[in-house]
């Protein structure tokens, strides 16, 4: 699509910010609608879905941050004069169209066209079915801001299909498709893989662990693996395993307090075979592939380990690739940690719960992205372009 000027696209983000202000009310109604049609029974999926005030200041918040950011494209990369007299000149381009699927999220409708649009892509948007009453009424404010500033709707769409319909499209798509994101569980990214034609990056996958240390500050690991589990288990950078090495002074006791405060805390414990020989009471795993799964429910397993490097194969062998954290006082111990362990953020003392563009300092994102290639990680502005090489000559020929 055709290259627009920063300030072109600033004007449809400032026109979505007042249009968002001035129908708060037709928003919340709208998802009031998904929440009446919505099975509570799915908690996760449930605080994915509402709305509330907070959240709509957050929509606006993200629009604000991408607004002030610089425009990421036709950003020169490199430039090099050769031998031969040619210039070459690499330069940030946009993808051309991005389609995201998601689950349940409305405000996902904001942040990853904003994120989008300001890279000068067209997005599809595929929501699911449980927010659409949500989506409709986003989508609507998108179009009428661009229309305000004379531009096409084309820019952003809204693709209601149904499972059927969205695996025809992966494999017929009936318009150009450069990048497809899913984000969700584990099927969603496994359909869109098996169906997809074009490049796929994968996000969504959460399953993280933190790592207790025999050297630790045992109030900030409570607190750091509370705040992890609790404070939001419906986000892929929630929480799921612990595990503890068996060396830690007091190892016995620091299990009992640990297995308490998580129960307390309305969290389900379970553990491996070495863990229950202390935690006799919980439920011992049956199954060593339950390692791989991502909860996304107030649930746990607590494992124990020999060393930091058993740890570390653990998780390697387990883990989504998302966040890890290791609790130690040691900060050389820490250092080997976060290099061996292969996730896309890893931690020293401090909560996975920050794997997210605001509050890693990337900005509004579209995805977390587990793949390694374009980008692991937020996606955020700087990651929605690719590059494109400008080679000026002056009737050069190769010989």
């Amino acid at each position: 699509m055709k290259l627009l000027p920063e300030n072109k696209k600033n004007d449809v983000l400032e026109s979505m910010i007042a249009l968002i202000n001035l129908n708060e009310k037709e928003i919340l109604d709208a998802n009031k609608k998904d929440i009446e049609a919505f099975d509570r029974d799915d908690q996760a999926m449930y605080d994915r879905l509402i709305l509330n005030e907070k959240k709509v200041r957050g929509m606006i918040k993200a629009i604000n941050d991408v607004k002030v950011q610089d425009d990421p494209v036709n950003k020169i990369i490199s430039q090099n004069e050769l031998n031969s007299g040619l210039k070459v000149v690499n330069k940030t381009a946009p993808f051309g169209t991005i389609m995201i699927i998601y689950e349940s999220r409305p405000d996902v409708t904001v942040e990853a066209t904003v994120l989008a649009f300001k890279a000068n892509n067209k997005i599809l948007l595929k929501g699911g079915k449980e927010a659409v009453h949500s989506n409709r009424a986003i989508v609507k404010l998108w179009h009428k801001a661009l229309e305000e500033n004379g531009l096409s709707t084309d820019y952003i769409k809204m693709l209601e299909l149904s499972r059927a319909e969205t695996q025809e499209f992966l494999k017929n798509p009936t318009e150009q498709l450069d990048l497809i994101v899913p984000r969700g569980g584990e099927r969603l990214i496994k359909f869109v893989k098996d169906h997809a034609e074009c490049a796929v990056l994968v996000s969504g996958r959460g399953n993280n662990f933190l790592y207790i240390d025999e050297n630790t500050d045992w109030k900030k690991t409570i607190n750091v693996i509370l705040n992890a589990k609790t404070d939001k288990i419906s986000a892929c950078n929630a929480l799921d395993k612990i595990l503890i090495n068996k060396n830690i002074e007091d190892y016995e006791d620091k299990l009992r307090d640990l297995d308490n405060v998580l129960k307390t805390n309305g969290v389900k414990v379970l553990v491996d075979e070495t863990t229950h020989k202390v935690l006799i009471d919980d439920k011992q795993i049956e199954n060593r592939s339950i390692w791989f799964e991502e909860f996304l429910e107030m649930k746990c397993i607590i494992g124990t380990v020999d060393s930091m490097d058993d740890a570390v194969k653990m998780i390697n062998t387990f883990s989504g690739g998302h966040s890890a954290t290791i609790m130690t006082t040691d900060n050389e111990l820490a250092g080997t940690f976060m290099d061996q362990v292969d996730c896309a953020a890893v931690y020293h003392n401090a909560s996975t719960r920050f794997t997210d563009g605001g509050q890693i300092g990337a900005g509004a994102e579209l995805a977390i992205s587990t793949d390694k290639l374009h980008h692991r990680g937020p996606l955020g502005l700087k990651q929605l372009v690719t590059n494109k090489y400008y080679v000026y000559g002056d009737g050069h020929v190769r010989v």
